[in-house]
């Protein structure tokens, strides 16, 4: 079996990495992550040129429909570069409405997401915290011909820039979504702290705002928000060994031209062994990830359980990788002026987007108890 990158994918990574290496080197990154919104309009025009903002989208709405290993190899290059913006939440928001169903609305926004005029963002997370769609409680009740929302969503990636927003709620016990613009009379989004200032927070509460319309319910919504959820879990997976690579490579480079006693610090046997160990978790999540990735595009009868255990493992390897980034760098790792301090934090927000190794690790329990694999 072949386990490698077939000739068009390692042609699209490269491309990839050529165009941001280009376009956003790590001065520009800084830029952007002082700004409000760390939204670039020029930067993500070009995206949208190399068709990066459709990549896995249907062939109807303009989308390359391209598949989840593609979309992995995306993702390692742009983690590589500490990409800002809104391509993440873009991504999750654009699959829920692809296989929402609702094909009519699809038709009418997606395009335009492929073309770059359009943002996409999904509000889930609530006070809890929680990445369980069993938790959300967000109510929305009709109201005449619409419907209304009043409640909370915390950490919604982008919120600022997207329009409409994807808001994942409850018709009475049922999920649902519905699109929302942060326009709307009853909507205010209100910044929060963020880890990685390259990927900006916001609190979004609404009080008896509009809907303007209802994306999915009941089991079509669940089955959009599970296959849209699986598809970003690949991508942060996919980012993560992107995130892995920066640092193990700037930080061996670092130990074999810093000198201390007259010697290279990675001639030291200490040292010698957090690079090794580096290379360990990077290489180890890089086949997770890629696993995982395979199963999705094929659609495995085991994907959801290869993707937990990707995002389990990533998360914690990009944790190790980051805190080992920075011991081989020594105090100069723990500054400003690094820009070690970028990928770190992005490997710090990545490991709990979607849900960190704890959360997974529980649903691969509960899939092992589902199948009577416990005896």
């Amino acid at each position: 079996m072949d386990f490698d990158l077939s000739k068009p994918q390692k042609m699209l990574q490269a491309s990839v990495r050529d165009f941001l290496a280009r376009h956003c080197p790590l001065e520009r990154v800084r830029e952007l992550m002082e700004t409000p919104t760390a939204f670039d309009a020029e930067l993500w025009a070009g995206l949208a040129d190399q068709g990066w903002t459709g990549l896995t989208l249907p062939e109807d709405v303009e989308g390359l429909e391209l598949g989840a290993v593609e979309l992995a190899v995306v993702a390692e290059a742009m983690g590589g570069a500490c990409l800002p913006g809104p391509f993440l939440s873009t991504l999750w928001g654009a699959e829920l409405m692809a296989a929402s169903g609702n094909d009519e609305l699809a038709r009418e926004i997606l395009p335009r997401v492929v073309d770059g005029e359009t943002r996409l963002t999904v509000a889930m997370l609530e006070e809890s915290g929680s990445w369980e769609p069993a938790d959300v409680r967000l109510p929305i009740t009709q109201e005449g011909d619409g419907w209304k929302l009043t409640g909370t969503k915390l950490f919604v990636s982008d919120a600022e820039t997207a329009d409409p927003m994807l808001v994942v709620g409850r018709i009475g016990d049922e999920l649902a979504v519905v699109a929302v613009s942060a326009a709307a009379n009853g909507v205010t989004v209100e910044a929060m702290p963020a880890m990685d200032a390259t990927r900006k927070l916001y609190r979004v509460a609404f009080d008896g705002a509009p809907a303007h319309h209802l994306v999915a319910w009941g089991a079509a919504a669940e089955r959009a928000l599970g296959h849209a959820t699986r598809l970003a879990s690949v991508a942060v997976c996919g980012e993560l060994v992107g995130t892995m690579q920066w640092i193990m490579e700037t930080s061996v480079e670092y130990a074999k031209t810093r000198e201390q006693f007259g010697r290279p610090i990675g001639s030291f046997q200490a040292v010698a062994h957090m690079c090794a160990n580096m290379l360990f978790y990077l290489e180890s999540a890089r086949s997770a990830a890629y696993y995982a990735a395979w199963a999705v595009a094929v659609d495995d009868p085991g994907a959801d359980a290869a993707v937990a255990v990707a995002k389990a493992y990533c998360s914690d390897a990009g944790r190790e990788v980051a805190n080992l980034g920075v011991q081989t760098h020594g105090g100069i790792g723990f500054t400003w002026e690094h820009d070690l301090q970028l990928f770190y934090k992005r490997a710090k927000s990545d490991e709990v987007l979607f849900g960190d190794a704890t959360l997974h690790r529980e649903r691969l329990a509960a899939m092992v108890i589902d199948d009577g694999l416990t005896a």
